[in-house]
């Protein structure tokens, strides 16, 4: 007998979960095994936050809220969509759900009929193409590589889009590669988008506020108001305010779309915990400080891993434009032997020597759709990340020609 629906045998875990997992299993074997799988940031949700939560809960929200955010919330997204992005949008247009990754499941079930396509420009989120296969739609994940700055260009929307296409992704700054879209790139992507109007996008801005080097944000809807009702503009507060576990993730889009998102929410979770979204609407409405110290830090932590992959022998880093990640690529470790014999033929192989061998965990790079890379986070503390590249450029060096 089987438990399982055969939807779910096309699905993989999360990779970057699983790379967590991994790394937790060699240390409950007395191992000293640093974790830069998961993609969080190391600093503790500030103060103003939590109290707010504290507060909200003693006053007694601690009931049901409306399915879609309470008026509050999903009035101080509106605010915060049009200060800081010039976007105008309505409470009706506004979605708030168990985090960024809640959202872009609602849109896909609301929306997807067998066999229709989402083209997923790789490198892209682990969860984007198995999400899409879990409810029934096909991924569809042209390359986009280090030549291209990891941006999707117009040539390849345009080879990537066919009559079943429903969705196009763009992720920026992106996971894993950090990379950056300027108006210029959207307005170019936004001219081939206007000649397939069954086309929707979803603009996964989730680490808008981590950009670096003195860069501006550019969300998708600035760029082309034009394509409004039929884009999804996909943040939350979980990486700009150190909020990963508090789980508020939130959306804006056109009426029709927010509101059969809103049906899908209603009848699984119902609603985001309300203390939660009381964290949430401190962290927009409260002072901003932290988010310019966060980035800060994670520039100067981007910095650091440049400098010491550029040490390495057989690694490479364009330096990331935002996001906390490094994409590295190993293309020059390929063919070489480990110490124990064997020989490194993927990327897969590369990470599983760097956790056996320098008991440092990442992801590879098959995992986001282009190899040879390995990613990690940077989001950890310098120190840390000093020592990391200090095993890995061990580990390296061990290596022999095959």
């Amino acid at each position: 007998m089987s438990y399982v629906a055969s939807r779910l045998s096309a699905v993989k875990p999360s990779a970057s979960m699983a790379a967590s997992l991994a790394a937790k299993a060699l240390r409950a074997k007395g191992v000293d095994v640093i974790d830069l799988g998961l993609g969080e940031p190391d600093f503790p949700t500030p103060r103003h936050i939590i109290d707010a939560a504290h507060q909200a809960a003693l006053r007694g929200e601690t009931l049901y809220t409306a399915a879609g955010g309470t008026p509050e919330l999903r009035q101080a997204v509106a605010d915060k969509f049009r200060r800081e992005n010039g976007l105008d949008y309505s409470a009706d247009e506004i979605l708030v759900a168990n985090g960024a990754k809640q959202i872009i499941f609602n849109a896909l079930m609301a929306t997807l009929n067998e066999g229709d396509e989402a083209v997923l420009p790789a490198p892209y989120f682990v969860s984007y193409p198995e999400m899409v296969k879990l409810l029934g739609g096909v991924p569809v994940t042209p390359v986009c590589g280090a030549d291209s700055g990891f941006r999707l260009t117009p040539e390849a929307l345009e080879a990537a889009i066919t009559p079943r296409t429903k969705w196009l992704f763009l992720n920026m700054p992106g996971n894993p590669s950090g990379a950056v879209y300027g108006m210029d790139d959207l307005k170019a992507l936004g001219a081939v988008l206007a000649r397939h109007p069954q086309v929707l996008i979803l603009s996964d801005e989730i680490y808008e506020h981590i950009l670096f080097d003195g860069r501006a944000f550019v969300s998708f809807g600035q760029a082309c108001p034009e394509l409004r009702d039929r884009t999804l503009i996909v943040n939350g507060v979980a990486k700009a305010y150190a909020m990963t576990g508090w789980r508020v993730g939130y959306a804006a889009g056109p009426a029709p779309l927010v509101k059969a998102m809103n049906t899908v929410q209603s009848q699984s979770c119902t609603s985001v915990a309300a203390p939660m979204q009381a964290a949430a609407l401190a962290a927009l409405t409260g002072p901003q400080d932290c988010v310019d110290e966060f980035r800060a830090a994670f520039q100067r932590r981007r910095d650091l891993v440049v400098a010491g992959v550029a040490a390495i022998p057989g690694l490479t880093l364009p330096p990331p434009e935002g996001a906390f990640y490094a994409y590295i690529g190993c293309a020059g470790l390929l063919g070489k032997r480990t110490p124990d014999g064997a020989i490194l033929t993927n990327d897969t192989d590369v990470v599983a020597y760097l956790l056996n061998a320098g008991h440092v965990s990442s992801v590879p790079g098959a995992a986001y759709g282009v190899s040879p890379f390995f990613r990690i986070s940077t989001a950890t503390a310098d120190a840390v990340l000093v020592e990391a590249l200090s095993r890995i450029g061990n580990a390296v060096a061990a290596l022999t020609e095959a």
